[in-house]
C-alpha cells in the first residue's frame, strides 16, 4: 500500500504545475520535498502544508496569495473533501471520510501484508549489526543494536528491498590468544591444578563454567593441548552463546563474515596496493598513510603501522569494498558510539578506491544502563543479555530498546518493564491487539459475522480517527528508512493503540442487553476491528514483537 502522503504530494504538485500552466504564478522549480504535517488545529483538517510559504518570494507575492491561487487549481480528487488556508499561507486538507472508510477494505485485502510498498524495487540491501567477537556472551548493549539493525531490515523488507543480515566478526589476534589462554587456565583448575589467573585475561564466570565442562567431559586429555586446540573449544562455544541469545531475541543471521577472510585472500593488501597506485596513499614515519584529507577529512589517517600491523581502519575499507562488491545498492551499518570518528574515513577510503559511498550509511546506538531492581551480574564487568530475557522477555527488551532514538543514551527501565499494566507501553500496545482478539471470538461465539459489512457506515469520528491512524503505517516506515529511525514505531504502535481503546469505548462493536446495536453497524465495526488487528500485528511485527491473542 503506497504511502498516503506519496498521493497527497502528487496532488499538490499537479496544483503547481497546474497553476504555472494557466499564468497565475511564474515559473517555478518544483520543491525538491514537500513537508506535510498535522495541523494545530482540528479545524484546519488532517493535514497541513507550507508549501506557498516556500514559493511565495520567488513568486513575489505574498504566501496567501500564493495558496488561493494553488487552492484554486487542485485536480478534484477521491481522497479530499475539503482544501482550506489558513494564515500566514498554509494549505489544509481534510481526508475523504467516504474514501477513508473505503480502505478497510484494501486493508483487509492486503492482511499480513498490510504496509508493504515497492520503495527497494528488489534492490539488494544489506545490514551489518551486532558484530561482536566471539570473546564472550552478548552483552545488553550488543543487545540494542542487534534490536535495532533487526527492525531496521524489517523496515527494508516491507520497502520492498532484498534484506541481508550480517555479522562481521573477528577470530584473530591478541584478544583470541587471550580468550584461548583463559579457558586452558579455568581447565586446569576445574582439573584441581593451582594456577596463577591475570587480570588481563577475560574474568567472566562464563569461561569457569566451560572449563567445568571440558574437565568433566574430558577429563585431563587436553592437559598438555595448545592455546589453539582451546581457541577453537572456545570460539565454536561462545558463537553458540552468541547464536542462541539472538534467536531469543528472534534474531537470525543470513551471513557471519568473518574479518580474517580479507587478509586470506589478500584484500586488505590489495586495498594498500591500489590507495598507492592511485596516488592516495604515502609513507611516512615507516607507517603507510591515507590520504584522507584529498576527500574532506580533517587529517590523514595511519592504515599500516611502522610495525607492519594494520589499523582498523584498513580492514574495515577492504570489507566496505567486499559488500558493495557484492552487488548491495543499499549498506546499513549499525554501530556503536565508538566506531563514529572512524566511519567517515572508512567512506573516504572507498571514495579513493574509485567507488560511491553514497549508498553506505551509519545508525549509531548509544549506550545502555539499567534503572530500577539490581540483576545479577555472571559475566565479569557486564550484564548479559540472556540475563535480561530471563528478567523482561524478549518482546518487553526489544520494544524498550527501540524506544529511544538509537543516537540517544537509553535507560532501561527494569522495573516499568515488569509492570504488568498499562503503565507499561509493551503491555498497553498488546493488550490492545488481545482486546480486539477477544472481540471477534466473542463475536465468533454470538454468531455475528462480518460478512456483507458496508464500511460506508464507518462515519463516526472514532472510527475515522482509527482508520486514519491505521493508514499511517506506509508512511512511518518510509519516515523511519528515510531517517535510520526505527524508534518511530514502538511511537506509532502506542499512539494506535491509544485512538483504539478510544474507539471501542465511544463505539459499540456488539450488541448487549444496555446497549444495542444495529446488525449492520456491528458488521461494518467488526471489519474495521478486524482491520485495526491487521494494523496493531503488523506494527508489533516490525518489531519482532509477539502479537498475542490472550494475556
Amino acid at each position: 500500500m503506497q504511502p498516503l502522503h506519496h498521493r497527497l504530494v502528487s496532488l499538490l504538485i499537479d496544483s503547481l504545475n497546474n497553476t504555472q500552466a494557466a499564468g497565475d504564478l511564474p515559473a517555478l522549480d518544483s520543491p525538491a520535498a514537500i513537508a506535510l504535517d498535522r495541523p494545530k488545529k482540528p479545524e484546519w483538517g488532517n493535514y497541513s502544508t507550507p508549501l506557498a510559504l516556500g514559493l511565495a518570494r520567488s513568486a513575489r507575492l505574498p504566501p496567501l496569495e500564493v495558496a488561493s491561487r494553488l487552492l484554486k487549481h487542485l485536480p478534484p480528487s477521491e481522497l479530499i473533501a475539503q482544501a482550506t488556508t489558513s494564515a500566514p499561507g498554509f494549505i489544509n486538507l481534510t481526508l475523504n471520510p467516504a474514501w477513508v472508510a473505503a480502505q478497510v477494505e484494501a486493508i483487509l485485502a492486503a492482511g499480513p501484508g498490510f504496509a508493504d510498498f515497492d520503495l527497494g524495487g528488489g534492490a539488494k540491501a544489506m545490514v551489518e549489526f551486532v558484530s561482536a567477537n566471539p570473546t564472550g556472551p552478548l552483552s545488553v548493549g550488543r543487545g540494542r543494536g542487534g534490536v535495532i539493525g533487526d527492525t531496521v531490515a524489517n523496515l527494508l523488507a516491507a520497502a520492498g528491498y532484498d534484506v541481508t543480515r550480517e555479522y562481521y566478526f573477528n577470530n584473530a589476534g591478541k584478544q583470541m590468544r587471550d580468550l584461548a589462554e583463559s579457558l586452558r587456565l579455568r581447565y586446569a583448575q576445574a582439573l584441581g591444578q593451582e594456577v596463577e589467573f591475570p587480570e588481563s585475561y577475560y574474568q567472566g564466570e562464563y569461561l569457569t563454567d566451560l572449563g567445568r565442562r571440558l574437565a568433566s567431559e574430558r577429563g585431563d586429555s587436553l592437559a598438555a593441548a595448545e592455546w589453539t586446540a582451546f581457541k577453537e573449544i572456545a570460539e565454536s562455544a561462545m558463537f553458540d552463546s552468541i547464536k542462541g541469545t539472538l534467536s531469543r531475541l528472534r534474531i537470525y543471521m543470513d551471513v557471519f563474515f568473518n574479518e580474517n577472510s580479507l587478509y586470506d585472500d589478500g584484500s586488505v593488501w590489495d586495498v594498500v596496493r591500489e590507495l598507492r597506485e592511485r596516488g592516495h596513499a604515502y609513507d611516512s614515519e615507516g607507517a603507510v598513510w591515507f590520504k584522507a584529507t584529498a576527500f574532506g577529512g580533517t587529517e590523514d589517517r595511519v592504515i599500516v603501522k611502522s610495525t607492519g600491523e594494520p589499523t582498523y581502519r584498513l580492514p574495515d575499507i577492504a570489507y566496505h569494498r567486499n559488500k558493495l562488491g557484492r552487488g548491495f545498492a543499499l549498506v546499513v551499518d549499525v554501530l556503536g558510539a565508538d566506531h563514529k570518528d572512524a566511519f567517515p574515513d572508512v567512506l573516504r577510503g572507498v571514495q579513493a578506491l574509485g567507488l560511491d559511498p553514497s549508498g553506505i550509511q551509519m545508525l549509531m546506538n548509544q549506550f545502555v544502563t539499567l534503572k530500577g531492581e539490581k540483576m545479577s551480574t555472571r559475566a565479569g564487568r557486564f550484564t548479559l543479555l540472556d540475563e535480561l530475557i530471563d528478567e523482561v522477555g524478549a518482546d518487553v527488551v526489544r520494544f524498550f530498546m527501540l524506544m529511544r532514538s538509537a543516537e540517544s543514551h537509553l535507560e532501561f527501565d527494569l522495573d516499568l518493564a515488569k509492570e504488568q499494566s498499562e503503565k507499561n507501553p509493551v503491555y498497553y500496545v498488546q493488550y490492545a491487539h488481545t482486546r480486539i482478539a477477544g472481540i471477534l471470538r466473542k463475536a465468533q461465539a454470538a454468531g455475528h459475522t462480518a460478512d456483507g459489512g458496508d464500511v460506508s457506515r464507518l462515519t463516526h469520528p472514532g472510527e475515522q480517527a482509527l482508520i486514519r491512524k491505521i493508514l499511517e503505517l506506509p508512511d512511518v516506515i518510509e519516515l523511519a528508512l528515510k531517517d535510520l529511525a526505527p524508534h518511530h514505531l514502538p511511537y506509532y504502535a502506542q499512539e494506535l493503540a491509544t485512538i483504539f481503546h478510544g474507539f471501542y469505548r465511544d463505539c459499540q462493536v456488539l450488541p448487549s442487553e444496555n446497549q444495542p446495536v444495529d446488525p449492520a453497524t456491528t458488521k461494518a465495526r467488526l471489519k474495521l476491528v478486524s482491520a485495526a488487528k491487521i494494523g496493531l500485528a503488523r506494527a508489533l511485527g516490525l518489531m519482532g514483537v509477539s502479537a498475542p491473542e490472550m494475556m
